[in-house]
């Protein structure tokens, strides 16, 4: 069964505090939630209790979700969601980080959509590398976030200034949503050097890596003379899939 594959939303594999008790505003008896039920009725007086914690795990935002938990459970958690209890149409970890990164950004639409066309390559090479979605989603969306503390304290948003200045501002958006500590610490030291990549580095790293580039390549390799193109593209990414589809985009056919 396609459920059986993924651990966030086989319930076989949920923990104790996956279970939520929540008491009845209306009698006061104890509700019982799963993490994935946005509400339910009291046993005992039948109110409509609103889960306080509903967590629709990775699902919502996973390029694989279809693959990983068939079209139909699919279909039933996005029709969950819509009825979870929320301020804002922002629920999915996905976009409640992209809200936050274009309320931060303001009127500075030029940092807003370079985000979003990484974040929309980086989607793609996921589909092909096995890199861990969350952490490459979320860096994608944040990696930037550096830019106005950078303008702010320098007067530069130098690469250098961006990734001194990102990990902070990055790790108080994640906390705000409670991402996992440890998807914090991995995204805030990508950031710290997304422009800078070592010898040895994660495949989260590369494929975030990568997908920066592919937006950033246009304007870089018209310096270049078409023949040297395809050996930059060789000498700069460092995912397969981001060599493929970088040559797909830039080298045009004879």
């Amino acid at each position: 069964m396609a459920d059986a594959k993924c651990p966030g939303q086989n319930p076989q594999y949920w923990k104790p505090e996956d279970a939520v008790e929540v008491q009845c505003p209306q009698c006061k008896e104890i509700v019982e939630f799963f993490k994935d039920e946005p509400k339910r009725k009291c046993y005992n007086c039948k109110h409509e209790v609103i889960n306080p914690k509903v967590d629709f795990g990775c699902a919502l935002w996973c390029p694989k979700a279809v693959e990983c938990i068939g079209q139909e459970r699919y279909q039933q958690l996005l029709a969950s969601a819509k009825q979870a209890p929320a301020t804002d149409k922002y629920r999915t970890k996905k976009d409640l980080l992209v809200f936050e990164m274009e309320r931060y950004f303001g009127k500075d639409t030029k940092s807003i959509t370079h985000a979003k066309k990484v974040l929309s390559f980086a989607e793609q090479l996921l589909e092909k590398e096995k890199a861990e979605p969350l952490v490459v989603i979320a860096a994608a969306i944040l990696h930037d976030i550096g830019i106005c503390k950078a303008k702010e304290k320098y007067g530069s948003h130098a690469a250098g200034y961006q990734e001194i200045e990102g990990p902070a501002v990055a790790r108080e958006m994640m906390e705000k949503i409670q991402l996992k500590k440890e998807v914090v610490d991995e995204v805030c030291a990508i950031i710290a050097h997304h422009h800078s990549p070592k010898e040895a580095e994660t495949l989260n790293f590369k494929v975030l890596y990568d997908a920066d580039w592919l937006v950033n390549f246009k304007d870089e390799y018209a310096r270049y003379h078409k023949e040297e193109v395809s050996e930059v593209i060789e000498r700069v990414f460092l995912t397969k899939s981001g060599k493929e589809l970088a040559r797909e985009l830039y080298i045009l056919p004879e």
